[in-house]
């Protein structure tokens, strides 16, 4: 468990915890209040199977991770469930404007135009967020302004003592 809640990552690390926290959080948030333009509609027109179930499923997933990260608890087992989330995500409706057709049974979406650039400008968000996860997986949540540094501390001065 020490391994898993460890970090020597800096404090600013909390700017990169904020960041991609808080648009996971809202982004499930919006799931639950939009749902048929950001939730289960939106999955099913996009393909993704039991969109119904879906839906929320991946909106509680958004909102708990997104809250976890902000907080720094738990934060890598965080950052993996959030990383499948946004890889399904950039497959599901990325890959398809690439190719300007669907894929793996994912539809493709109405733009102006399609291809690699096309791609890329509808995926900044996407990459930019997987990359602040993967830096997350790697570094933990920070020294300060984190529980898991604190659990960590606290496990640590406890195996010391015992």
């Amino acid at each position: 468990m020490r391994r898993l809640l460890a970090t020597q990552a800096p404090a600013a690390t909390i700017l990169i915890r904020i960041v991609v926290g808080g648009i996971f959080l809202t982004e499930g948030i919006q799931k639950f209040l939009y749902p048929g333009d950001l939730g289960a509609g939106r999955f099913a027109k996009i393909g993704i199977p039991a969109p119904d179930v879906m839906g929320p499923f991946i909106g509680g997933i958004e909102i708990v991770c997104g809250a976890l990260l902000i907080i720094g608890l738990l934060t890598r087992i965080a950052a993996i469930l959030l990383l499948i989330d946004i890889s399904v995500a950039i497959v599901s409706t990325k890959i398809p404007i690439l190719l300007g057709h669907g894929f793996w049974g994912f539809s493709l979406t109405k733009l102006p135009r399609y291809g690699f650039l096309s791609m890329i400008h509808e995926a900044r968000t996407d990459l930019a967020m997987w990359f602040g996860l993967l830096f997350l997986l790697i570094v933990g949540a920070g020294r300060t302004w984190s529980l898991d540094a604190k659990f960590a501390a606290a496990v640590t001065n406890s195996n010391a003592t015992g």
